[in-house]
C-alpha cells in the first residue's frame, strides 16, 4: 500500500519584538530623575548636618566667649582686690613702723626717767612685739609678805606714772608675781595663797596709778599670777628675789565693743543653763567652784 505523500509545514514569516520609542525615553527619563533626585536628597543631608554641626560650633564659641568674659569679669575682680589688699597692707605698714617708732621713742624717753634704778638692777626694761614691759622688784615697792606700798615704792612709781603719761594710747596692764615659797603662817588668814597676795599687790599699784598719779583708770588692769609664771630658777635666793616682782605691759588700747540688748541676755542665760546642768553633775556644786576651790587651796606650812 502505497504511504501518503509528506506535506512539509507552512513556513510564517518571522517578525522582530520592537519596543515603542515614547516608552523608552520615558524609562530613560525616570532613571535621571531618579539619579537627581538621589543626589539632591544626599546634598541636603549634607547641607543639614553642616548646619547642625555650624550651629553648634556657634553656640560652642558663644559658650567659650562667655567664659572667658566670666573670667576677665573674675580676673579684674581679683586685681582690684590685690589692688584693695595692697593699700590696706602699706598702710598697716605704714601704722606699724609708725608705733614701732613711737615705742621706740617711748623706750628711750623711759630708760632715761629711770637710768638710775635700770642701774641699780630694780627696774628692767624691755621692748618686744610692739609691747613695752617694765619689771619692778618687790622690794622697792613693798615691804616683805607686805601688799602695801611702802614710802620708797610710792616715790618710784611717782616717777614710772610720769614716764606712762607720755603714753596715752595704751592699756596699762599690772601683773603681779611671787616666787614659790609658800605664804608666811602670821599671814596665811589673810593672804591664803600667793594667788591672793599677788593680785592685792598689783592693785594696790593700780591704786596708787589711778588715784594718786591720776593715771585714766579706764587704762588700767589689775593681775595676779602667783609663782607660776617664774622668769628665773627659784632654787636660788638670787632666782626667788627675781621672781618676786611687779610687772607693767603696756599694750595697743582697745575700743570695748557694743552688744544689744538681746544678745547679752542671751549671753547670760547660756551660763545660767550650764551652771545648772554643772549642779546636777557635782550634787549641787558647779564645775567652776570646784576648781576655783582646787586652786585656792593654801598652801601652807
Amino acid at each position: 500500500m502505497a504511504s501518503p505523500p509528506k506535506v512539509a509545514p507552512p513556513v510564517l514569516p518571522q517578525t522582530r519584538a520592537r519596543f515603542p520609542v515614547p516608552l523608552i525615553v520615558a524609562v530613560l527619563a525616570a532613571l535621571a530623575l531618579s539619579v537627581v533626585a538621589i543626589a539632591q536628597y544626599r546634598e541636603r543631608e549634607q547641607a543639614n548636618a553642616l548646619v547642625v554641626s555650624t550651629r553648634q560650633e556657634l553656640a560652642a564659641a558663644k559658650a567659650k566667649v562667655a567664659e572667658l568674659a566670666a573670667q576677665k569679669l573674675q580676673l579684674e575682680a581679683d586685681k582690684e582686690a590685690l589692688e584693695t589688699a595692697k593699700a590696706e597692707l602699706s598702710k598697716s605698714v605704714e601704722a606699724k613702723e609708725g608705733e614701732l617708732s613711737e615705742l621706740k621713742g617711748t623706750y628711750d624717753g623711759f630708760r632715761e626717767k629711770m637710768k638710775e634704778e635700770i642701774a641699780r638692777g630694780d627696774i628692767n626694761l624691755e621692748q618686744t612685739g610692739g609691747k613695752l614691759r617694765v619689771g619692778l622688784v618687790d622690794k622697792i615697792l613693798f615691804d616683805p609678805g607686805e601688799a602695801e606700798l611702802s614710802k620708797r615704792g610710792e616715790a618710784v612709781l611717782a616717777r614710772v606714772a610720769e614716764a606712762l603719761a607720755s603714753i596715752p594710747d595704751k592699756q596699762i596692764q599690772v601683773s603681779g608675781h611671787t616666787d614659790k615659797m609658800p605664804i608666811n603662817s602670821k599671814l596665811v588668814e589673810k593672804y591664803p595663797t600667793n594667788w591672793e597676795l599677788s593680785t592685792a599687790r598689783a592693785t594696790q599699784v593700780v591704786r596708787f596709778l589711778a588715784e594718786k598719779a591720776n593715771v585714766p583708770p579706764q587704762r588700767l588692769v589689775a593681775s595676779g599670777y602667783g609663782e607660776f609664771h617664774p622668769i628665773a630658777s627659784n632654787k636660788t635666793p638670787s632666782g626667788r628675789a627675781k621672781n618676786r616682782r611687779i610687772e607693767i605691759l603696756l599694750t595697743p588700747m582697745l575700743a570695748p565693743k557694743t552688744m544689744s540688748k538681746a544678745k547679752l541676755m542671751a549671753t547670760v542665760d547660756k551660763p545660767a543653763k550650764a551652771d545648772k546642768s554643772g549642779d546636777k553633775k557635782a550634787g549641787g556644786k558647779p564645775e567652776a567652784d570646784k576648781a576655783e576651790a582646787t586652786a585656792k587651796k593654801p598652801n601652807r606650812k
